[in-house]
Order: C-alpha cells, then structure tokens, then sequence
C-alpha cells in the first residue's frame, strides 16, 4: 500500500507526531520523577522516551531521524519535560497519570509510525510492525535508564494493542476511509483499549516450562 503524499496529509503527520512527542516525553518525565532524578536526569529521560522510538524508526528506514531534521520536535520534548518537572511541585501528581500519559504516547507514536512507513511504500505488515516499534521503544529504553524491567515485556497488552491498533489504521485506509478519520479512529482504539487492558489486568499467556 502506497499513500498519495499530499500537503494534508504531510500536515496530519506533523501534528499527530508532535502530540505524540510531547505525551511520551511527559510519561518520562514522571517514570523519572517517581525515580527522584534531578532536572537533568528527568530532561534526558523524557528525551529518550519521546524521541527514541521514532529515531529507531527512521534509522530502519534510512530516513532522515525526524528530530533532527526539524527541532522543533525536540524542542517540544525539553519544553514538556521542564513544564512537568514545575509543575509537579505545586501539584500533587498520581502515579495513574503514568499510565494514561504512556497510553497516549503509545496510541499517538504507533499511529504516526505506521503513516511515515506506509508514506515510505513499505508493505502492510512492516508498517504495522514500524508503528509498533514507534510506539514501544521509547518506552523501553526508558525503562532500561530507569533500571527496571521494560513495561512491553510484562504489562497489560501493551505492544500488542499498538499493533493491532495499527493494523486497524492500515485497514481503515485500506477501505478508503480518509486518513484523519482513519489516524483518530486507530488512535484512541489504541489508548482506550490500552487503558482497559490496565484496568481488567488483561495480559497474554507467559512463558513457562512444564512442571
């Protein structure tokens, strides 16, 4: 599948992956916050958070990495990593507040990651898997830097609503539904089920060897 690369369509790509920047970067910020990092252990986490996964991604596609060739993504990054790290000294900020920051990340990045690799005329199925990638790895490198176990490997359907919400945006454009409708769609299919996979504790099978 093959996208006409049309000025909307560049301008959607922008913005869903500056709201996705800017909501994992927050979820970096308050991993690193819980972690008692000073600003610049908080700022250095939200930037791997917010801008690792989409990095990875270009680098698979030997593309130029998206944050470099306008900074204006990493500015956002800083500037959401700085406004948390004020704010949460006047506000008292719960720990669910993670969890909804990270699902937001999650939806926006896998979204975003699955346009730029379709836009790039990469089949389906490695588009939905560059959405996953998108989505995920910022998340997993923040958690080695936080030294704990990533949440991908253990959590509640994490990637693995990423994918499915991206091969349901591949779907959608695939009927001709417009790609707005089809990104909002995926998008908060992604973090609403994201979000009821936490609350249910709804997980795949674990490995394990027989007793």
């Amino acid at each position: 599948m093959t996208l006409e690369i049309t000025p909307l369509l560049l301008q959607n790509l922008y913005w869903i992956t500056l709201l996705a920047v800017i909501v994992s970067s927050a979820s970096g910020v308050l991993k690193a916050g819980f972690k008692q990092f000073d600003l610049f252990g908080v700022i250095m986490i939200a930037v791997t958070t917010g801008l690792g996964g989409g990095s990875l991604r270009d680098m698979l596609l030997d593309r130029d990495v998206f944050w470099i060739a306008d900074q204006v993504f990493f500015i956002a990054s800083i500037g959401s990593a700085i406004a948390i790290f004020i704010a949460a000294r006047f506000i008292i900020i719960s720990p669910k507040y993670f969890l909804i920051a990270d699902a937001a990340g999650l939806a926006t990045f896998a979204i975003a990651g699955t346009l730029v690799s379709l836009m790039l005329g990469t089949s389906p199925l490695v588009a939905s898997f560059m959405g996953v990638i998108t989505g995920a790895m910022g998340g997993v490198f923040r958690d080695v830097l936080c030294n704990e176990t990533p949440v991908v490997f253990s959590s509640s359907l994490y990637a693995t609503v990423s994918w499915l919400g991206s091969l349901l945006f591949i779907g959608l454009l695939a009927f001709g539904i417009e790609t707005t409708y089809a990104a909002t769609i995926a998008g908060v299919s992604i973090f609403i089920a994201r979000l009821l996979a936490i609350y249910y504790k709804l997980k795949l099978p674990r490995f394990r060897f027989k007793a």
